[in-house]
């Protein structure tokens, strides 16, 4: 939201941030879906991305039980692990917005109105 509602989004990073595709790294990306067909949403988005070796996890509350960890919004969390990365963030934010069910993604496509990456050769500055 607080990106969403911003004038400008800067994104700061060092060259060992860039890729060629999102995911792949071991870390999650979180999809926020309603309680009432979350297993449904599970099994869907991990066939969504079966050819990029996905897998879907329901994530836990933390506190040692196996209680759904629960957003501010009543929600679950299914957390995609990817094998390999995606490619098109625009085209798999689309297929997962498009589900029924799903609230919201963790990928943050075309929201940065600039982009400062530093490296070893200098600064570069990237604006829209």
């Amino acid at each position: 939201m607080v990106e969403a509602a911003s004038s400008s989004f800067i994104v700061v990073a060092d060259d060992s941030k860039l890729v060629s595709g999102l995911g792949g790294s071991g870390l999650a990306m979180p999809v926020e879906v309603v309680q009432f067909c979350w297993k449904y949403n599970l099994v869907r988005l991990e066939g969504l991305f079966k050819e990029l070796g996905c897998e879907a996890k329901l994530r836990l509350a933390g506190d040692g039980s196996e209680k759904p960890y629960v957003t501010d919004n009543g929600n679950y969390i299914v957390d995609l692990y990817f094998k390999n990365p995606i490619k098109d963030g625009f085209a798999a934010g689309k297929e997962i917005s498009a589900m029924e069910g799903v609230v919201e993604h963790g990928l943050f496509l075309g929201m940065a109105t600039s982009v400062i990456i530093a490296g070893k050769t200098g600064v570069e500055v990237m604006t829209k």
